[in-house]
């Protein structure tokens, strides 16, 4: 398994009040006073927000502020020369029929912006809510990551009876416990619901590398046992330390509010052979 480790980067995001010069999950970017807020090129968004009514809005839809890092926060991601601020975006509407969902990275040098943009566009009143995550700070955890289905089929059968004892002596299952870790990361390995879909540059013909998920849950009821930060466990079981559930996003597991489909999660690829590191991206659900 070694040539297969990764690290990868947890964000832990807790609600929280970040500012433009912070890391943050769904928090206000340093954005250039004088760069137009991007809005998505689609000109047509429709939503179900109550099933089977359909509602359509033909207004221009902002992109929302996904995650933005400084290289002093998560120093282990490899930043392109020049650059030491990360910002990712998306339309909200980029798994509900938007023809034109690609999100957006942006790899800036933070010294060059000398005044920060203050006005950001409304968003459309139909957006799903559940793509577009509550402020949060975060705090980055490097850990240790292995595959699942991106495993060569011969290994993981010689590992299967090596994962069966595994879970006959400990009760952990190799891909909820010890593989790829869930919630809000950079770099690793996606958390795939499904088969693996792993992308390839469409200039270049590369395998492009794992940038970012964004995972509707931090942890599950079966993954919580190792992904589970210590500090945020209580009681007899071990497990969350849960607020009362009308305090929406109060729970680690779910702090961002984000909910993709049937708690799925979003994948974000970038090609870092091209100059212009080209981005595309997957998403999937139970």
């Amino acid at each position: 398994m070694a040539p297969f480790r990764r690290t990868a980067i947890r964000l832990h995001p807790r609600p929280g009040d970040p500012g433009p010069l912070d890391s943050s999950v769904g928090g206000p970017l340093l954005w250039p006073a004088d760069e137009p807020w991007p809005v998505c090129p689609e000109p047509v968004h429709s939503h179900s927000i109550e099933w089977p009514a359909v509602k359509t809005t033909n207004e221009p839809v902002p992109l929302v502020s996904i995650v933005q890092i400084h290289r002093r926060d998560v120093p282990q991601l490899a930043f392109p020369d020049g650059s030491d601020l990360l910002q990712v975006l998306w339309c909200p509407f980029i798994i509900d029929g938007c023809a034109a969902p690609a999100p957006r990275v942006y790899w800036r040098d933070a010294e060059a912006i000398e005044q920060v943009r203050r006005d950001v566009p409304d968003q459309v009143d139909i957006a799903p809510e559940g793509l577009i995550p509550s402020a949060c700070v975060v705090h980055p955890e490097q850990v240790t990551e292995y595959p699942t289905s991106d495993l060569p089929f011969d290994l993981l059968m010689t590992l299967l009876p090596r994962f069966e004892t595994l879970r006959e002596e400990t009760g952990w299952i190799f891909e909820h416990h010890l593989a790829a870790a869930p919630g809000i990361k950079l770099g690793g390995y996606p958390s795939w619901k499904q088969e693996s879909c792993w992308p390839s540059c469409t200039t270049c013909g590369t395998k492009m590398e794992h940038l970012l998920t964004v995972d509707s849950w931090e942890f599950d009821g079966s993954t919580w046992r190792t992904w589970l930060p210590v500090e945020d466990r209580g009681g007899a079981t071990g497990r969350e330390n849960r607020a009362p559930r009308e305090a929406v996003g109060s729970a680690v597991s779910e702090a961002a509010g984000i909910m993709i489909g049937d708690a799925g999660g979003i994948y974000i690829f970038e090609c870092v052979q091209c100059p212009d590191r080209p981005v595309r991206w997957w998403w999937d659900c139970s």
